[in-house]
């Protein structure tokens, strides 16, 4: 008998989420100076991390014998104190990828569905999979979320509707007046889990008051991530903001240290630090003007991105792919999305957007 036999099927028939490859890796692989690779495939902020979360993480370090402050205080307080909402209302999480497998455990089990969208974040089938529900995939109009769609996919045993806006790995964006019709027209008995990783590069304009819409609705739970704008990828911290009734579930399960000292150090810092997310999603613009620019002038289409990454189509993408490897710039395949001969570029520092261009250059004309 196979020791794998021991989990339930559910799990063993879970393909398991291949991340971006790392640095090392490639190096080892093609023999490469890791000093001259280029890494365009995470979405991680190619700043670093903010000075003033850089010295909170100094700070910290002589305290690491101790475990850390279980219950968050001082980075629940701050988040509560920024966003508006109450200590109550407050989850954290190792990564908001652990907010929504907290989502997952707490409130889906084997007889259940969650409904999410076709070409959207692939953590959201991985955790409805993981324990035993069912996953309900509705199709995507224009490589985003059709919100009539998912809505009219409700069935009687769906618990959780995952939206990701803006969506990776495609980068659209959903108007928020169709996010609140959305909202309006849900059951009330369904968790609208509205996953906002990538919300702090949107202008003014486009973003939804999501945080302001918890005082309406009680099902609404608003995920985000210290990972993406303030360039702390590698501490992993998340948050979520819900009813107090759903938080007080998720923070029964949540495991008691699952943040870590620097992590929770670095976050409430990197609240502070306003003109370091400010240069942040100056430099994204930037960056991503570069690439879109260099894509339309190499005639290969693309989807319009509201992220810190862009998507775009180009034939024989595993080929194109090998061919950036081989030359030290790692980008995103997507075919484990269903985008076969799609690319993701995620946006980089100036040289690191041209070195991109310059092979991807290479490959169309050479």
């Amino acid at each position: 008998m196979s020791l794998a036999s021991l989990a339930p099927e559910y799990i063993r028939a879970i393909a398991p989420y291949q991340p971006g490859k790392p640095v090392s890796e490639l190096a080892r692989e093609m023999n490469l100076d890791p000093a001259k690779i280029v890494k365009l495939a995470s979405n991680e902020n190619p700043l670093g991390m903010g000075p003033k979360a850089r010295a909170a993480v100094e700070r910290e370090l002589a305290e690491l014998a101790r475990y850390p402050d279980g219950n968050g205080f001082d980075l629940k307080a701050k988040i509560a104190e920024r966003f508006a909402v109450n200590l109550d209302q407050i989850v954290l999480g190792n990564g908001s990828n652990d907010i929504l497998e907290l989502i997952a455990h707490a409130f889906l089990r084997e007889g259940d569905s969650a409904v999410f969208s076709e070409y959207a974040f692939a953590v959201y089938p991985l955790a409805t999979q993981a324990v035993g529900a069912t996953n309900i995939c509705v199709k995507a109009v224009d490589f985003g979320h059709d919100l009539d769609a998912m809505r009219a996919a409700i069935r009687p045993d769906t618990k959780i509707v995952w939206i990701a806006n803006p969506n990776n790995p495609t980068g659209t964006l959903a108007r928020p007046g169709d996010l609140i019709e959305f909202l309006e027209l849900c059951p009330k008995n369904v968790l609208v889990v509205l996953d906002e990783a990538y919300t702090e590069f949107l202008p003014r304009e486009k973003r939804s008051d999501s945080i302001g819409w918890l005082k309406q609705f009680a099902n609404l739970i608003v995920v985000r991530t210290f990972s993406k704008a303030y360039g702390l990828a590698g501490l992993r911290v998340g948050f979520a903001l819900a009813n107090p009734e759903v938080a007080d579930i998720l923070n029964r399960i949540r495991q008691p240290f699952n943040v870590n000292s620097l992590a929770q150090a670095a976050a409430v810092a990197a609240l502070d630090d306003l003109e370091f997310l400010k240069q942040s999603v100056e430099v994204n613009a930037a960056g991503m003007k570069q690439i879109t620019e260099a894509l339309q002038e190499l005639g290969l289409s693309f989807i319009e991105s509201y992220g810190n990454f862009v998507t775009f189509h180009c034939g024989d993408a595993k080929l194109l792919n090998q061919f950036m490897l081989e030359r030290g710039v790692i980008v995103r395949p997507l075919a484990g999305y269903g985008m076969a001969n799609s690319l993701r570029v995620s946006i980089g520092l100036p040289h690191e957007n041209a070195r991109f261009i310059e092979v991807l250059r290479e490959a169309m004309e050479g």
